[in-house]
């Protein structure tokens, strides 16, 4: 039987995030319905990571085995023709039984895009957080730098969360000001910011010149694995640098606490984007 692997963009607004739960509609389970509908049987699907409830993705990966023998492109045309719009299928391949891609992945990257601005646009706030008030974006960049590294994010983990550890590895922590738009595959590179030699991210910013001036701020990260709601709470804890709230070197006060309580706010889901997921060669079928 055929194990595919799937890329998937999908707009999160709507859905109750990618697991499939006992109430409200998941991507994972809409997913499911429609490998049912093509493959005549019940099929489990497996992601890269379980993006919550409002949380987008541009590169989530999914896996599964089907009893149906299909090219991996004819998959990909029937799976978008049963899933609604605001979830697509950018990539299929056929791979070996033994991927899984959670468990074989490398390290994730995620974006979180902040509109700071007196008006946000209608067509961007699905997509952002609107912060207003102006922030200091240089004393956020410089916080997030402290996050780079082996640490214990207990502190930026969801309360109840029940994981074996919460030690992380960060590769990049960056924040660009460079106006970017909702792009499947967009770098920060695109903005014509230099390159950071990284064989782990798609990252390209070390640092960002406003121009032109943008209302936009990104901030990308990538490690080995991230807790739930990790992302957005360092986010939430740079934004109250950003406004001036907390000095820069408040960021490692925070990861030494281990407490949730040290750290800033939760950012709303409507920001982050789950960008993409690194495998390093991944063999595909003859």
């Amino acid at each position: 039987m055929p194990h595919f692997k799937i890329t998937l963009a999908y707009d999160g607004t709507d859905y109750v995030g990618w697991q499939r739960q006992a109430n409200g509609v998941s991507i994972q389970g809409l997913i499911e319905d429609a490998l049912c509908e093509l493959d005549g049987c019940t099929v489990a699907v497996a992601g890269a990571g379980r993006t919550d409830s409002g949380v987008h993705a541009l590169g989530q990966v999914a896996a599964f085995t089907i009893e149906r023998a299909m090219p991996p492109d004819a998959l990909r045309r029937a799976l978008n023709a049963h899933l609604p719009d605001a979830i697509r299928v950018m990539a299929a391949a056929e791979v070996p039984t033994s991927f899984h891609p959670r468990f074989d992945a490398r390290t994730k990257t995620y974006r979180y895009r902040i509109w700071n601005g007196e008006v946000i646009s209608p067509f961007e706030r699905r997509y952002a957080w609107h912060v207003t008030g102006a922030l200091d974006v240089e004393a956020m960049r410089a916080a997030a730098r402290l996050v780079e590294g082996r640490h214990d994010f207990a502190a930026f983990q969801a309360a109840g969360s029940d994981v074996a550890t919460t030690e992380r590895e960060v590769f990049v922590s960056r924040i660009a000001d460079c106006g970017l738009r909702i792009d499947c595959g967009l770098s920060i590179a695109d903005c014509g910011i230099p390159a950071i030699r990284s064989p782990q991210s798609p990252v390209r910013s070390q640092s960002a010149v406003r121009n032109p001036p943008s209302e936009m701020l990104a901030y990308e990260v990538t490690g080995t694995g991230f807790l739930r709601h990790m992302v957005r709470t360092i986010v939430g804890t740079l934004v109250e640098v950003g406004r001036g709230k907390q000095p820069v070197d408040w960021m490692t006060g925070v990861l030494a606490s281990r407490d949730r309580a040290a750290a800033g706010p939760t950012a709303p889901a409507a920001g982050l984007f789950l960008v993409h997921v690194d495998y390093g060669p991944v063999a595909a079928m003859p």
